[in-house]
């Protein structure tokens, strides 16, 4: 989440007068998180997110992401689909964006999840992939390993200014792992693909919401788990790993779906292109935010340090991370 355009109280009342939720008390910019513009809205008749969807999200994408959270809310899964106006409509039009009111959800992100925290966002996960056994649509990973060349390509030796020869060590790992990315015996299905721990919402030991769901895709099932994985097992630097915490994930994930052999083989490859894939996304953010966004933005180096734990022979062939 973030704030990359700013809407008036003018323009916001008058979005609210589309629906029956009360009219505006208050809204407030939400900074944290990178991809879209957001504010936390409060009404008469309550709480709300409002978000207006920035460029990297592509509003043709937008009745996919709305039909999987209406699939999951329908399944009894804490998600939070978009609410729709008195004309039935879910996607508006609002300072030249496309945009949504999304229902509010309880609870808070983790910074230092326990290894019960991490088991309940584990299970969490299983029970989505499980609910989505019977979604019918399909779209692929905008950020998935075909593309990961191409960012690359795009982020170019300006890689080197935020450490110097990490050009040549991310183009190396890259290209290593696509030789061994596509496996047999992997199942598909629709994916969080981004499901970080403030995308986890928590009271106590309880999950009370799965949220973010702008990179959701159709990918490689144990793909999901190995990106949650990365994301929950390390500190923010990347620096220090809690491998509690990994498991806890895990073992709760497989209550649904126990790893089999060929998932076990596979997931050193998932977690070190979890690796790749946010460092690259996170060097082009560092690389390209607007100055004056109100936007924190995320240290590419952080994830990439998590490689010395996946694939150690492949991180001591990088000198960025000797």
């Amino acid at each position: 989440m973030a704030v990359y355009t700013h809407v008036s109280a003018e323009e916001l009342a008058d979005l609210l007068g589309r629906y029956d939720v009360g009219t505006l008390v208050s809204a407030k910019g939400i900074a944290e998180g990178v991809e879209n513009s957001n504010y936390l809205v409060d009404t008469t008749e309550g709480r709300f997110i409002l978000t207006l969807y920035e460029k990297r999200v592509d509003a043709g994408d937008l009745p996919f992401f709305m039909a999987l959270l209406d699939h999951l809310a329908a399944k009894g899964l804490a998600v939070p689909p978009a609410i729709k106006d008195r004309a039935g409509q879910a996607i508006q039009q609002l300072c030249g964006r496309a945009a949504c009111l999304i229902r509010f959800l309880p609870g808070v992100s983790l910074s230092q999840p326990t290894r019960a925290q991490a088991t309940a966002a584990g299970d969490a996960l299983g029970q989505l992939h499980r609910a989505v056994a019977d979604f019918g649509e399909s779209r692929a990973n905008s950020m998935g390993q075909p593309t990961w060349a191409g960012l690359y390509e795009r982020c170019g030796t300006s890689l080197d200014t935020i450490s110097p020869g990490l050009h040549a060590d991310l183009g190396l790992a890259i290209g290593e792992l696509a030789a061994t990315w596509d496996r047999e015996g992997l199942d598909r299905c629709a994916i969080h693909a981004d499901l970080f721990s403030d995308n986890v919402l928590m009271i106590g030991d309880d999950v009370t919401g799965l949220i973010d769901f702008y990179f959701a895709c159709t990918d490689i099932r144990l793909y999901d788990l190995a990106v949650m994985h990365a994301a929950w097992s390390f500190d923010a630097t990347g620096m220090q790993h809690d491998s509690a915490i990994g498991d806890g994930l895990i073992a709760g994930y497989s209550r649904y779906f126990p790893l089999n052999d060929d998932e076990r083989s596979a997931f050193r490859d998932m977690a070190v292109g979890a690796c790749i894939r946010f460092t690259l996304s996170r060097a082009w953010d560092w690389l390209n935010t607007p100055a004056d966004a109100l936007v924190t933005r995320k240290d590419p180096l952080a994830f990439w340090r998590r490689l010395k734990i996946y694939d150690p022979a492949l991180a001591a062939r990088c000198g960025t991370l000797a």
